[in-house]
């Protein structure tokens, strides 16, 4: 009997360690595949953000396509045609389309 205890003691320890290994290759596994790329492309948006500059043809977040007329810290004012010139945050730019070379 105590023999068969033991037995059971043993495979009850090797039962836990057969567990664990699965739960770490998942948690690998998620890292590789979800958390690392979305902080790669939130770096390369940060990196866009901050060489914005005057007369960046942009998209925000919304859809709407401007001109930057004028640019600080947190606001940017985009010029959306020649007459309407419209206030957004900085974080409602979605991509820079191009650099206007003419102005």
């Amino acid at each position: 009997m105590f023999q068969a205890m033991t037995a059971q003691a043993t495979n009850a320890g090797g039962g836990i360690f057969s567990l664990i290994v699965p739960l770490v290759l998942m948690v690998a596994i998620f890292y590789f595949l979800m958390i690392r790329p979305q902080n790669k492309k939130q770096k390369q948006r940060n990196a866009m953000l901050s060489q914005l500059k005057k007369g960046d043809k942009i998209v925000t977040i919304g859809g709407l396509h401007g001109t930057i007329a004028e640019i600080t810290d947190d606001v940017v004012v985009l010029r959306v045609n020649d007459v309407t010139k419209l206030t957004f945050d900085r974080n409602a730019i979605s991509s820079a389309v191009s650099r206007e070379t003419a102005q």
